[in-house]
Formats: C-alpha cells, structure tokens, sequence
C-alpha cells in the first residue's frame, strides 16, 4: 500500500506517519529522500517512481510530501491523506523548529503557502485534532 501524507510544513505530517507506521510497518520516505537511492538524480527518481508504483499494491510506504512537484510522482492508487493546521499553529511550530525565531521571511513564506492543499482531491483530509484508530480502520 502506498500512503502519501500531503501538507505544509510543520503540520504534523511525520507524527502522523509515524502513528501509522506502527501498525503498518511501512517504509517512510519524505521529500527528497529518494536521492539517496542511486548517485544520478534523475536515475534515482525513475528508480523512486517504480519504488512508488509497486509500493500500491506490494510492500508498505508512506510519502510525506510538503512540495507541490513531488505530487506528481504519485502513481494511480496511492492513499491521499491531507493534513492540515491553522496558521497560527504552523507559526508556532515552525518558531519552535527555530529555536524561538521566526525570521519575518520565513513567516511571509508560511503565509504565502498556507492553504495550497485545501483544494486537492483525496481519501482523507484532517486537521491536527485527528483519531489515528479511526485513519487505520480506512487503511484496511
């Protein structure tokens, strides 16, 4: 089973991945990570789209994705969950990844982003109150 967990930054998409995990046993990958897969960058991404296809119906990954280019990796089938947070709750997250400092362009950016994925087609959509028993009884 492939699972793509899809959101902005710092809304929760690792907690939730690993949650999943748990009962699934799955391989987590997120972003880029596939470049670590073959020294060529774009052999690595061939081998990462034949990883994700198979994944569907063979093995459990779960694909964390907070850039809207990697979307397109998703083969046929994939589980789509979207998460989403309040802005305010991303700020102060993103604040506390800094270390209490949340530099004024880093805050824009976050602002400028807030929302890109509320239109996109998929299973599941939650925000950061979700019940984890209820998403793994949709996953069987």
């Amino acid at each position: 089973m492939l699972i793509a967990i899809i959101g902005e930054n710092c809304v929760g998409k690792s907690t939730l991945a690993n949650k999943i995990n748990e009962k699934l046993n799955a391989k987590i990958y997120s972003g880029k990570d596939y470049l670590r897969l073959e020294k060529n960058p774009s052999m690595a991404l061939e081998k990462f789209k034949a990883i994700l296809k198979e994944s569907v119906t063979g093995d459990n990954i779960i694909y964390l994705i907070t850039e809207k280019e990697h979307l397109n990796l998703l083969p046929e089938g994939t589980f789509k969950i979207v998460l989403t947070a309040k802005l305010d709750v991303i700020k102060e997250r993103f604040k506390e990844r800094m270390r209490g400092n949340l530099p004024l362009p880093l805050e824009k950016m976050l602002e400028a982003k807030h929302g890109i994925y509320d239109s996109l087609e998929c299973d599941i959509k939650l925000d950061s109150n979700y019940n984890i028993e209820k998403i793994i009884n949709l996953l069987n």
